[in-house]
């Protein structure tokens, strides 16, 4: 007797889901409009919506950050590129698990305002 599993099709494990309105404004990223944040087991999700249509998917995981529009950046290089290199490796995907209703991060210095509205 043989038993025959099958993995490759299984589905992700979502461990939460939020829906929010997300404002992400850098000198090299506008982004506002309704959205979802979904927590992975090893990568947090963010995708924010304008007319129906994706405008942001990002997955963030522990050593890189992956956006639909460019291939996966390492956590440094995607700082350095979008939001300022003193920021910490870590910084983009704690503010996104983090557990509050709001979460507001504003760099008067390097021009950047993460407001996160969960519904």
């Amino acid at each position: 007797m043989s038993i025959l599993f099958f993995s490759a099709c299984s589905s992700k494990q979502i461990l939460k889901s939020s829906s929010a309105t997300i404002l992400i404004k850098t000198p090299q990223m506008k982004f506002y409009d309704k959205g979802f944040i979904y927590k992975y087991p090893n990568y947090t999700q963010v995708q924010i919506f304008s007319a129906g249509t994706a405008v942001l998917d990002m997955k963030i995981y522990e050593d890189r950050v992956c956006k639909s529009t460019f291939e996966c950046q390492d956590l440094k290089t995607f700082n350095k590129e979008n939001l300022d290199k003193s920021y910490d490796e870590m910084f983009l995907k704690n503010l996104f698990d983090r557990n509050e209703k709001e979460v507001i991060h504003r760099d008067k210095e390097h021009k950047i305002l993460i407001k996160i509205k969960k519904d």
